[in-house]
């Protein structure tokens, strides 16, 4: 009788030290995030995933440039880049920035197993990219890196895709605006094997794909989503953040994906 109020006591402890360690856990998935809409960050959550608020970007003087879309492109507009094959039974959608902390998360944790599975013909990605973190963090770093992106999937598909990979490895803290600058862009392109050609460095240097990149940030905001990451698989949202904030490993990603497409 007399241990039963300490017993009750000490659980009561217990409960609230836990819900202090959950509440430091989720306060540091949101300071990873640091992503603003009318404060400095904030988080939400797309279809259950840790997302970085979408907010519609600042008219860019790119859109009343000349358009010069990329080769390899798909569509409306060329907005669109897909990797995998085109024939493949299923479609991923990955809605993405390449300045967002939170999609870095994801691709360090699974973006391997992602790209696997595309090579090996289980689905096509369809990249859906956007350039918003730009206003709400200020600097270019987004468009920059967007556009530049384009002068790589100019060059091929496999030299987007390895680009994209390095861009994901290689980002600059969210309070910094590193790609923003040209030649760090330029000398990150040196990581992809046979990238860094003249008409790639010509066309990063002169921003010749900034006004496909507008475009491509407008289908972004066109489409609904309403944060990165979101990824869709056959027309369905999928939950590639688990309630800790953490990312699903590859092999998490794989039974997911064999979940929803019933395989």
């Amino acid at each position: 009788m007399t241990n039963q109020p300490q017993q009750s006591g000490t659980s009561a402890r217990e409960r609230l030290q836990e819900a202090h360690r959950r509440e430091k856990k989720a306060a540091a998935v949101r300071r990873r995030a640091v992503i603003a809409v009318s404060v400095v960050a904030a988080l939400a959550v797309v279809g259950g995933t840790v997302a970085a608020i979408a907010t519609a970007s600042d008219s860019d003087p790119a859109t009343s440039a000349p358009l010069t879309v990329p080769a390899n492109t798909s569509g409306k507009d060329g907005t669109v880049v897909v990797y995998g094959k085109a024939d493949a039974p299923h479609t991923l959608q990955v809605y993405e920035d390449f300045r967002c902390p939170v999609c870095k998360q994801f691709e360090a944790s699974a973006g391997k197993t992602v790209q696997q599975l595309a090579d090996s013909g289980e689905y096509k990605i369809e990249y859906h990219l956007a350039a918003f973190l730009d206003k709400n963090l200020g600097g270019k770093g987004s468009r920059t890196a967007l556009a530049a992106a384009g002068a790589a999937l100019n060059e091929g598909v496999d030299k987007f895709k390895q680009f994209h990979d390095v861009l994901y490895a290689e980002q600059p803290d969210e309070r910094e605006d590193g790609f923003g600058d040209v030649n760090r862009i330029l000398e990150l392109a040196e990581k992809v094997p046979g990238l860094k050609t003249e008409a790639f460095t010509k066309a990063v240097t002169e921003g010749t794909y900034r006004p496909w990149a507008a475009k491509v940030d407008a289908a972004f905001s066109a489409s609904g989503a309403q944060g990165t990451p979101t990824v869709v698989l056959d027309g369905k949202v999928l939950n590639v953040f688990g309630q800790d904030g953490k990312p699903v490993t590859g092999e998490q990603w794989t039974a997911l994906v064999r979940r929803t497409t019933g395989a």
